[in-house]
């Protein structure tokens, strides 16, 4: 996939792709499962059910631009979600393939 079709990281934001060979009915279980495995971000990766619902309750969890709910549905695929105010580099863009 070109990079021109990878939506840019917001500034500040840690960068979640999930890759799915199914539709899931909720953006919330798949979210929390991913950020247990990843290791980029220690702080994700111990993040509760409770302080993860108070990121989508605050509107910190994007989905191109827009806030997710918890109970949005991810279609099969390549979701790009980012996580407002997790990210190491202040400028966004850090967790882009090169």
């Amino acid at each position: 996939m070109s990079t021109a079709a990878i939506p840019k990281v917001p500034m500040g934001a840690f960068r979640v792709v999930l890759e799915l060979n199914s539709p899931r009915p909720r953006i919330d279980q798949v979210l929390l499962e991913e950020l247990r495995k990843q290791n980029k971000n220690i702080d994700l990766r111990a993040i509760s059910r409770a302080k993860l619902k108070e990121l989508f309750r605050n509107k910190r969890i994007r989905i191109k631009g827009q806030a997710a709910l918890p109970s949005s549905s991810l279609a099969k695929g390549t979701t790009y979600v980012d996580i407002l105010g997790y990210g190491s580099d202040p400028t966004g863009d850090e967790n882009l393939p090169e």
